[in-house]
């Protein structure tokens, strides 16, 4: 029997996973570490940290898992994405990394634009946003240029720890097309955009297909974490990227809707659609030349944690003395308020908006609150809110020329049947969930799979490894209600 390892590289831990190849979960651990936040609207971390989380949590992986690491037969690494780490000539880390929360870029964003107008999405595929990588890179060379002169190479998070588990220095195209740095229909980096940010293409990592071997583990890894010698380390995907395989979600006209803190709507496409107005983005997908469309909006589940942590404590104390799950209960007072929560609306906005307002001073609004409204009706207005924004994507995703026929819901808030069915009833197309949990970690680890040959390709490593749990089928009349 032979074995693959998923490693997902997150903001507050690293989980690493180990599947047996029909996608079942053998042995998980994940090690969590600190954000720092040295100013308002900042958010750093200490590259060791996640090298140190990912050693630990190999070591548990094997050394718990009862299996002979002669049968692990490849590793794959999903990781959040556009985070800037810096190093030095001697590979040493020059600075905190910067987070793809961290907010401090929005001058740097006006002169990316400024500087190369059309282009920038023309090339890019995106407009400049404080997230990206790019923004941050013009930052460090406007604000800290002494660390600018000593970098002589950037990488993502999770490229870091692909470089201290093999000493390769690289990146995957899906990752990258995060970075605002690369030719994301070409899928190689961009010389417009390394010149206009005084970079190098060397100071870079070689960019490869998600599913291609990046490096081997080396001597020194395998005997701290009791892994083969050789193990090969596929290159990997951005956090949604890998969730998208892990999700089965690979195949034209299929999409997931993740209702995590923030909410995204992914869809995936045979050919680069790029939204001129920049409200979406696209980006390189998983799989070897195709790509995908993403929408985000920042609170979603965020705005369901908000309302019950500010209005329903009482509620949330007596699930808790039940037994049960406080959204569940929340989930049973909404379904007393009808479509529309009696004419209250909800804009959840509460950390801006990207998708489709791209604003970050944005923010959240009940309108149309009366007196006859309950208690039932505040519950049902934040749901319905959440789902319209999530609508909000999809629907430009629909005006761009995409057919979505397959959507997975996935997420925190998809184990919510009442969330599932008002998303269903919103979209008007099926709405499945799938069996595994486990997004990220296990779409690295078909593409870890993919690397080492046990699979021929990464739909081969979908199939055999993605089932669908549930489906959920719209009503039409309440459809036609929202």
């Amino acid at each position: 029997m032979q074995y693959i390892i998923g490693m997902d590289i997150g903001t507050s831990a690293t989980k690493t996973a180990l599947f047996d190849i029909t996608g079942n979960m053998v042995a998980s651990f994940s090690r969590e570490y600190p954000l720092s936040q040295p100013q308002n609207g900042w958010a750093e971390q200490n590259p060791e940290d996640w090298y140190q989380a990912a050693v630990q949590t190999l070591q548990q992986v094997v050394q718990t898992s009862g299996v002979d690491k002669s049968q692990i037969a490849g590793i794959g690494l999903s990781g959040q994405m556009h985070g800037l780490v810096m190093l030095d000539e001697h590979y040493n880390v020059l600075r905190p990394a910067i987070l793809w929360c961290d907010q401090r870029t929005e001058n740097e964003c006006r002169q990316l634009t400024d500087m190369l107008g059309e282009q920038l999405i023309q090339i890019t595929a995106n407009p400049a946003l404080t997230g990206f990588t790019a923004g941050k890179i013009l930052w460090v060379k406007n604000h800290e240029p002494h660390i600018f002169a000593r970098c002589r190479y950037i990488l993502l998070p999770k490229d870091y720890v692909r470089f201290r588990l093999t000493g390769a220095l690289a990146t995957d195209v899906t990752d990258a097309s995060g970075m605002q740095l690369l030719d994301v229909k070409n899928r190689c980096w961009s010389q417009t955009m390394l010149s206009a940010l005084g970079l190098r293409e060397n100071m870079l990592g070689k960019v490869y297909e998600s599913s291609q071997a990046s490096g081997d583990i080396t001597p020194q890894i395998a005997a701290l974490t009791g892994l083969r010698e050789g193990t090969p380390v596929a290159a990997g995907a951005g956090d949604n990227e890998a969730a998208a395989v892990g999700t089965g979600v690979i195949f034209d006209k299929t999409a997931f809707t993740t209702i995590g803190t923030s909410g995204v709507v992914f869809a995936h496409t045979s050919t680069p659609v790029i939204d001129p107005q920049g409200r979406v983005h696209t980006f390189c997908a998983a799989v070897p030349n195709t790509w995908h469309v993403m929408g985000v909006t920042q609170g979603a589940g965020l705005s369901i944690q908000w309302m019950k942590n500010t209005f329903f404590t009482k509620e949330a104390e007596t699930a808790k003395a039940q037994g049960v799950s406080a959204y569940a209960l929340l989930d049973k007072m909404a379904e007393n308020s009808p479509i529309g929560a009696n004419k209250l609306l909800f804009l959840p906005y509460l950390m801006g908006e990207r998708t489709p307002h791209l604003d970050p001073n944005a923010r959240g609004v009940f309108f149309g609150l009366s007196g006859m409204h309950q208690k039932a009706d505040i519950i049902r207005a934040v749901c319905e809110g959440v789902c319209y924004s999530l609508r909000n994507a999809c629907d430009i995703l629909r005006e761009m020329g995409l057919s979505i026929a397959d959507m997975t819901a996935c997420g925190g808030g998809a184990s919510s049947a009442f969330l599932r069915q008002m998303l269903c009833d919103n979209y008007n197309i099926p709405v499945k969930t799938i069996t595994s949990n486990e997004g990220g970690a296990l779409g690295a680890a078909i593409l870890g799979g993919v690397a080492a040959g046990v699979y021929t390709s990464v739909e081969e490593g979908v199939r055999a490894c993605i089932r669908t749990k549930s489906t959920t089928t719209p009503n039409l009349q309440a459809h036609e209600r929202y």
